[in-house]
């Protein structure tokens, strides 16, 4: 068998021209379709010059499990009526936590091929239905069922299996894990639609309030890494990730509205558009080379670099899934902003922060932002999108001249990545 190696292009540019989501959170009295509606309320009335809803040609919704979630399938079709958009066609895309990423591709692959002009993209989970443990049997099926299930490998414990090896070859320590926590915690603090919109430091003050108030002894914790290292407060999961070290069990929804880039200018002054994609299978983590790194993303993101022309370090912001602390620093490095082993130093320097040369998870990423696992990916373009047109409030990255934004949003143990590069207009 020959390999082609084909240089990727779109046959047509597309352009990101709305965006909305939801409130993410635990919203007992919703369901999916009360939180895809939001995000799709907010992005039609948020347009900058409007559009008829009889005008979206098509759709894609990203979902990993309202099958088991809420015990309902065919979930695309029950969102299209809902919203009123029948008969347009709209598909659900499964891709385990990378669902609404998958769907983005696909969407912007139906406008490049010249078949539509306008779709509709989005994604949504509604989890909180369910107990802990229950969400954790259901998230667990993104795992290998032959391999990794049956050895009792939870999420949690294979990303700790993947800090552990990590701090095996890198020297990478728990503090590490802890101020990638304290970060996303301070962006998601200044971000009204995360779920954990509070500083580590307030939740520290807190506990110790109420503590008070119950006239239990106050803890004597001075810094958030104090309280980070209390046992009591901040529980192991699977060594060496504690609970600050895991996203939150979330409800949520997103969408994007993609357009053809020759007519984007009918929508608004202020178009994003897609530089690059990329998206790429990876093997179970039994079979993996190395557990420092997820093949998968490192092909997705060479994709995306080729396709946008870009390296790197043109990258102005990124999002990337940190479902797990530790996938924070794994994901810079195999993005390439960081030499193997680098990503550790560099939350030590500042570098991720939003007033760093490498800002990460500006939205409080997956850690306080909230994972509700099929929104996920198309969250992540909307934070970029903000940031590229200027609006992101006070969690604006503080660079005049932001131009590429990057979004890395991983399925399962690795299995899948989609790598979006996005471009100011």
């Amino acid at each position: 068998m020959t390999t082609i190696n084909k240089k990727r292009r779109l046959g047509r540019n597309v352009s990101i021209v709305g965006a909305g989501m939801s409130a993410f959170g635990a919203f007992k009295e919703k369901d999916s379709r009360d939180l895809f509606s939001e995000a799709f309320q907010e992005m039609m009335g948020h347009m900058d010059q409007g559009i008829d809803i009889e005008d979206i040609e098509c759709g894609y919704i990203g979902n990993y499990s309202s099958d088991l979630f809420e015990h309902q399938g065919h979930t695309a079709p029950i969102m299209a009526d809902w919203l009123g958009m029948t008969p347009v066609p709209m598909t659900r895309i499964e891709n385990a936590c990378a669902s609404s990423g998958s769907a983005l591709r696909e969407g912007v692959m139906a406008i490049a091929s010249g078949m539509y002009d306008i779709v509709l993209v989005g994604g949504v989970e509604k989890m909180t239905n369910l107990a802990t443990d229950q969400v954790t049997d259901v998230l667990a099926s993104a795992a290998d069922g032959l391999y990794e299930v049956p050895s009792g490998l939870t999420f949690p414990g294979i990303f700790g299996a993947l800090a552990k090896a990590h701090m095996d070859r890198y020297e990478t320590n728990l503090d590490h894990l802890l101020k990638v926590a304290i970060k996303n915690h301070h962006n998601g603090a200044l971000n009204p639609k995360a779920q954990f919109n509070v500083t580590i430091q307030s939740l520290m003050e807190r506990r110790k309030s109420r503590a008070q108030e119950r006239g239990q002894p106050v803890p004597d914790w001075q810094t958030d890494m104090d309280f980070l290292n209390d046992a009591q407060a901040n529980p192991w999961i699977a060594w060496p990730l504690r609970l600050y070290d895991c996203a939150p069990i979330t409800d949520g929804g997103s969408c994007v509205l993609l357009v053809a880039s020759e007519i984007a200018g009918n929508f608004t002054d202020k178009p994003i558009h897609i530089a690059g994609i990329g998206q790429a299978t990876g093997r179970p983590l039994h079979d993996a080379e190395e557990l420092t790194s997820l093949s998968s993303a490192k092909a997705a993101a060479a994709q995306a670099y080729e396709m946008a022309g870009v390296t790197p370090q043109d990258i102005n912001l990124a999002e990337v899934h940190d479902c797990f602390t530790i996938a924070e620093i794994i994901a810079t490095e195999d993005l390439g902003f960081f030499a193997p082993g680098e990503g550790p130093r560099a939350v030590d320097e500042g570098r991720t922060a939003r007033t760093g040369d490498h800002p990460i998870n500006t939205s409080g990423g997956l850690k306080a932002k909230g994972h509700p696992v099929g929104a996920s990916g198309v969250a992540q373009v909307i934070e970029i999108f903000h940031q590229l047109r200027g609006e992101a409030g006070e969690r604006q990255v503080p660079n005049a001249n932001l131009e590429f934004g990057l979004t890395h949003n991983v399925g399962g143990t690795g299995g899948t990545c989609v790598v979006n590069i996005l471009r100011r207009g």
